[in-house]
C-alpha cells in the first residue's frame, strides 16, 4: 500500500493544514523532504497501543480513527484525525509507547517522518519547538472545551456542535442543492455516539428531532446538513 509520492490533492491537504501552513518555507521543505507516504485500506491498523513511537504522522487523505479498548473489550472511539492534521508528536518527545490505537477510516493516506529524522529537524529548526508548543496549547484548549461541554451542555447541543465540526472538516456540497452539505466522513450512529459519550439510542432520537426541524436529513449513506445556522442556534441554546 506504500506509494512514493502524494497526489496533488493529498499535497494540497497537507499544505492547507492550519498549523503546517504557519511554518516557515524552509521548515516545511525539510519536513516534506524527510517524509514518506503510506496508504491504508479501511480498518487497517496504523499503530497499536503499546507500540514504540516510530514516526510522526500527518493525515493526507481519509481519516484516522483514534480509539481505546475498555476492560470489557468494547472499543471506544475518541476522535477522528482529518486531512492536514499532524499527530503523534508527544511520543516523539518523550519516547514513551503509544497510548491509543489508530486505524484507517476509509481509504487513508498518511505522511510519516521517522523519529530519527524528526530529531534532526528539531536540531536544525528551533522554530519547530515553539510551533509544536503552540500546537499542544491548542489541543489542551480544545480538550478543556470538550470536558466543559460534556459537563455543562445537553446532548442535543453537543451533537449540534459535533455536526458543525464534521461539516467544516468533511462537508461536501450536495449535487442536488449546493446550499446543503453532505458529511463526507461515513460514521455509523454508534461511532457518532462514542464521540459524544452517549448511547446510540439517545443520539438517534436527537438526530430524528433535528430532522423534523429541517436542520438535517438522515440518509442511508450518511447525514446531510440542510441548515447550518439552525445547528448553530441549537449548539448555543444553553450557553
Amino acid at each position: 500500500m506504500d506509494d512514493p509520492i502524494l497526489t496533488i490533492e493529498e499535497r494540497e491537504a497537507i499544505n492547507a493544514g492550519r498549523w503546517f501552513s504557519s511554518l516557515s518555507p524552509s521548515l516545511r521543505h525539510d519536513i516534506l523532504r524527510c517524509a514518506f507516504v503510506k496508504r491504508y485500506k479501511d480498518g487497517d491498523l496504523l499503530a497499536a497501543r503499546g507500540d514504540p513511537p516510530e514516526s510522526w504522522i500527518a493525515c493526507a487523505k481519509g481519516a484516522v480513527r483514534v480509539s481505546s479498548t475498555a476492560v470489557s473489550g468494547k472499543q471506544v472511539t475518541l476522535t477522528y484525525v482529518e486531512p492536514g492534521i499532524w499527530f503523534g508528536d508527544v511520543a516523539m518527545f518523550d519516547g514513551d509507547r503509544r497510548t491509543h490505537d489508530a486505524y484507517a477510516h476509509g481509504d487513508t493516506t498518511t505522511l510519516n517522518v521517522a523519529r530519527a529524522d524528526f530529531q534532526k529537524i528539531l536540531a536544525a529548526h528551533v522554530e519547530l519547538y515553539e510551533a509544536l508548543m503552540r500546537l499542544q496549547a491548542r489541543r489542551i484548549r480544545t480538550l478543556f472545551g470538550l470536558v466543559e461541554d460534556l459537563n455543562t451542555l445537553p446532548l442535543r447541543a453537543r451533537l449540534a456542535k459535533q455536526l458543525i465540526h464534521l461539516v467544516r472538516s468533511y462537508g461536501v456540497p450536495n449535487l442536488d442543492d449546493g446550499s446543503q452539505m453532505r458529511i463526507g466522513l461515513q460514521l455509523a450512529q454508534e461511532e457518532l455516539a462514542q464521540l459524544l459519550g452517549a448511547s446510540r439510542q439517545r443520539v438517534n432520537q436527537e438526530l430524528k428531532v433535528m430532522e423534523r426541524e429541517n436542520a438535517i436529513r438522515i440518509e442511508p449513506a450518511g447525514l446531510v446538513v440542510l441548515d447550518r445556522s439552525a445547528l448553530m442556534r441549537i449548539s448555543e441554546a444553553d450557553i
